[in-house]
């Protein structure tokens, strides 16, 4: 970061004192001036990894076109959802809002409504918006009469005065007369339950028991909707991934940790930092933490200074073009004369990647989150590791919408989230851990955690984002 004493150098604004300064002759010479005892350098050109804001935006514009062309229709009938209506006012979006905008669309407008209605065949998914924009032409937008007031000015009634769209929205509804109605209103799950109650409340006062009672919970279809992924979602999403580890492999080097000085917080907040200044951002505060020999956790306390010998883990993640990843490693700090961790540690690693590979071998397209669950924790055991899992989807959320497969305190499956079923063109975050003892540390039991990003393809087969880690990142 620059000091603010480095001064910008503005030019000049010339008064009218300057037509009556005098002329320089044209072979006269020029005027020694002295330099400054130092000079700012030039500023350098900022980091873009994923290009402009600009480039970024309409790749992701392309990708809301392919999700609400391809991905709407197929889940609507998946779902039996013939029409579904997302209401949702300024600042309380409904989760699946994400899903459904653009990237220059930050926020609902006063009220917007989406209503997306199948009308069969090949006609297939129309799409309206009540209130907001069209997406970049991406929706029909429907807006109340419009109104004239005492000075003349016409006034939108749908944004201004968002109770208009109510009856809008009765006269959408009767015009195609759908035999259901799904809406996000769920007790179990989160990205489910996007549906405020006073919008419900006056949802159905506006359209009236006859509605009311063809209403039903759109179930998983936000959730799917979420976890939804384009083809070059994926391309982008592995970049994302590698710059990720770029972050992590700089943070676990001499390049930011010098033994006996560094903390755990210094390199969090470097890692943070080194965000910002790419102008990108992340989606939880980065974590740090220290494993020693001969020490407990208790005994290092909370930021204990990097030692030689220290084992080292970081919880990591990248916010970019409204993608999150999510990423655990392990470091191992160097004592002298060393050039590589120890093969007890080593093998601490080896066991936590056994681990990932039975958690991704079980992960198949119409399996619960919970049978995932149950069928890794058993090969798991049968192998002789010492381990806990609890990996989730990630995309527009870091914790994101989908089947959860396990959580580090529900290893017996979790309710709500661990039914729903996997499928294809979605990713997952595989986080898990696997303690072993350690002989070159007396048997200390070493935790190994690691979290790598995961995508499916169209046909369900699993394949790491970017690549998973086998080794120790070193500081030497």
């Amino acid at each position: 970061m620059r000091s603010w004493k480095h001064l910008l150098v503005v030019p000049l604004v010339c008064s009218s004192a300057c037509a009556t300064a005098p002329v320089t002759p044209v072979n006269a010479q020029p005027p020694v001036i002295a330099a400054p005892a130092s000079v700012a350098p030039a500023p350098a050109a900022p980091e873009r990894p994923f290009g402009t804001l600009r480039e970024q935006a309409e790749r992701q514009q392309a990708w809301l076109r392919e999700r609400l062309d391809t991905a709407l229709p197929q889940l609507m009938r998946k779902y039996g959802v013939q029409m579904w209506i997302i209401p949702m006012r300024e600042y309380n979006e409904d989760p699946v809002y994400k899903a459904l905008v653009s990237p220059t669309t930050f926020a609902a407008r006063r009220r917007t409504i989406y209503v997306f209605f199948d009308r069969g065949g090949d006609k297939g998914v129309e799409r309206l918006a009540l209130g907001g924009s069209s997406q970049g032409g991406l929706y029909d937008v429907r807006r109340a009469p419009q109104q004239v007031n005492g000075g003349g000015v016409v006034q939108r009634t749908a944004e201004l005065l968002g109770p208009e769209q109510w009856p809008l929205l009765k006269q959408v509804v009767e015009e195609r007369k759908p035999q259901s109605i799904a809406i996000d209103v769920s007790q179990a799950i989160a990205f489910a339950d996007g549906l405020t109650h006073g919008e419900y409340e006056a949802m159905a006062q506006a359209l009236g028991p006859t509605w009311v009672k063809r209403f039903k919970p759109a179930g998983g279809l936000p959730l799917d909707m979420l976890g939804w992924r384009s083809a070059d979602e994926v391309r982008f999403y592995e970049g994302l991934t590698k710059h990720a580890w770029n972050i992590i492999q700089t943070a676990f080097s001499n390049a930011v940790i010098t033994p006996g000085v560094t903390t755990p917080k210094d390199v969090e907040w470097w890692m943070r930092q080194r965000l910002s200044d790419q102008g990108l951002d992340t989606w939880f505060q980065p974590h740090v933490d220290v494993q020693r020999k001969g020490a407990t956790e208790a005994q290092l306390g909370d930021n204990p200074v990097i030692q030689r010998g220290d084992v080292l883990h970081c919880d990591f993640g990248i916010t970019a073009l409204r993608l999150n990843t999510d990423t655990q490693h392990m470091g191992y700090v160097l004592r002298e004369g060393e050039t590589d961790a120890p093969a007890g540690l080593k093998a601490a690693l080896k066991a936590s990647n056994r681990l990932q590979d039975i958690v991704t071998g079980e992960i198949k397209p119409g399996r619960t989150g919970n049978e995932v669950l149950r069928a890794a924790l058993a090969r798991m055991k049968s192998e002789g590791i010492n381990g806990t899992v609890y990996s989730h989807p990630v995309g527009l959320y870091g914790h994101g919408a989908g089947p959860m497969i396990g959580m580090w305190d529900r290893q017996e499956g979790v309710p709500g989230n661990g039914e729903h079923r996997v499928m294809p063109q979605s990713w997952f975050a595989i986080e898990l851990q696997a303690t072993t003892p350690v002989p070159e540390w007396g048997q200390q039991p070493v935790r190994s955690g690691q979290e790598e990003d995961v995508v499916l393809d169209a046909q369900g087969a699993v394949h790491w984002a970017f690549q998973r880690q086998t080794e120790f990142h070193l500081v030497r």
